[in-house]
Formats: structure tokens, sequence, C-alpha cells
């Protein structure tokens, strides 16, 4: 399918690996000039030599800490005008919610609540003269089944996901969507880097921990970022204008309910 996206500038947040990579990715191979973001500017150059090789599109890649002004007007700044804005974030490490202290809290808002907030604050008048505009947000399935442990995470994703649900129908009228991919085990560093972890303190074969893991997932396995990128940029494509305000748990059907 032609994803009617060609011509189109992207900016990918998080993206020098992982779903965020991914998004990117199928961004680029859908025509989009690709702005893709990290802290890491080697990995970040890597990944977007090899965005490059893969899609022949143009890609953009801006190391920064978007959480600050400077690191969003260095994002901004990359390409002339913004159609799609993928936001992105690692959410904060697990921990008893009791050893949270403020500064932990207000870390964890920022992060994940208050920067993808300001970001579609300073693209989203653009994409409403222009009469098109698309938002996706990743956040994490935790927001409609909230995990022991990733508190902060779920709370500062839901308080996301109410802030701009309201938006999004403000804007829907301008043929500019927001919209919430939820994803649940995909099969990333980061979801590696927690096993090993869990698996160590548990004092169990990494294998045996996987398996167990697999097994409560309905689909028998863990996510490709692959499949998780060509579901955001169905949400970014030219034929998404009537989904706006949704959130779309891609989880292997993990998440029991139906709402």
């Amino acid at each position: 399918m032609d994803l009617g996206l060609k011509g189109r500038n992207a900016i990918v947040c998080a993206s020098s690996q992982g779903l965020g990579r991914a998004c990117a990715m199928e961004l680029a191979r859908a025509g989009c000039t690709v702005v893709i973001n990290g802290r890491d500017a080697d990995k970040l150059a890597q990944a977007a030599a090899e965005i490059r090789k893969e899609t022949g599109a143009t890609v953009h890649a801006v190391a920064a800490d978007v959480s600050t002004r400077e690191g969003q007007d260095a994002l901004l700044a990359a390409v002339p005008t913004v159609d799609i804005l993928v936001n992105n974030n690692g959410g904060p490490p697990r921990a008893d919610f009791r050893d949270i202290d403020r500064d932990a809290m207000l870390k964890g808002v920022v992060g994940n609540m208050v920067t993808p907030i300001e970001l579609v604050q300073r693209v989203i008048d653009g994409m409403t003269e222009r009469g098109f505009g698309r938002i996706v947000n990743i956040t994490s399935f935790s927001v409609k089944m909230p995990l022991n442990g990733l508190d902060l995470s779920s709370g500062a994703r839901a308080g996301l996901t109410g802030f701009l649900a309201g938006v999004a129908r403000s804007v829907a009228g301008s043929n500019v969507t927001i919209n919430f991919l939820l994803p649940g085990s995909f099969e990333t560093r980061r979801l590696q880097s927690g096993q090993e972890a869990s698996a160590k303190q548990q004092g169990i074969p990494l294998e045996t921990l996987r398996d167990q893991t697999r097994a409560q997932i309905p689909a028998k396995r863990f996510g490709d970022p692959a499949e998780f990128g060509k579901a955001c940029a169905f949400l970014c494509s030219a034929h998404s204008g009537y989904i706006t305000g949704q959130s779309l748990v891609i989880d292997g059907g993990a998440y029991p309910g139906i709402l």
C-alpha cells in the first residue's frame, strides 16, 4: 500500500534503536524525510546511515536531549516544516512507589508527559494551517494495565493520554490526528536488558525466564519491532485521517480488556 507520505517531513524522537528506530525506518521507506534523535551521537549516526542505505531516504541525525528547549530547537530546525511527529522516550526505571522521591517524580513526568506535550504545542499550528498532520505518541500497554513497579511510567503516560485526548478532537477538522501506540513485549535491547536483570535477581537461566514470559502472551512470542514500525507508519499515513484520539495496544493479546 502506498501510504501517501512521499515528500513529507517526519520527526521521530528516541529513534537510534528499538521501537523508535523501527518507526523511523518505515516512515523513510514510505518516502518521508526523517529526523532521528537520540543522545548518543555515534549510535545515532550509525542508525541514520543504515536507514539511508536501506531506504534511500534523506535522514537527518540530531543528537539532543529533547526534554530541554535547546534540544527541541535543534530537532525542529532540521526540517523546514513538520508533517509527522512521533513522540517517544524511555520510561523511568522500575521502582517501589515508596522509594520515588519528588525529584524522580518530576523527572518522570517531564520526560513522559511534559516533553511530548511541548513538542505538540510547537508543531500543531503549522499542521493545522497546512491541513495535514500526524502525531503518534508511543506510550505503553501499562497505561491500560498498570504494572507494579512501573507506577511512575504508567502515571505519566496516562496523563499524556488524557491531556492530548481533548487536543485531538480540537484539531481533527484540520486533518490533524493524534493517536497513541501502546507496546507490550517487543524484542528490543530494553526488553533483553530487563529480562537479564530479572533472571539474575530470580536466580534462573535467562532462557527459562524468556520461555515463561512468552507463555503468558497469547501470541506465544515477543513482538518484532518492524511490525510496530509498520503500525506507526499507517497511523501517520494519508489513509488514517478518520482515526484520532485512539490508543492502539500492540502486545500479542496480553492485555485482557475489551476497551
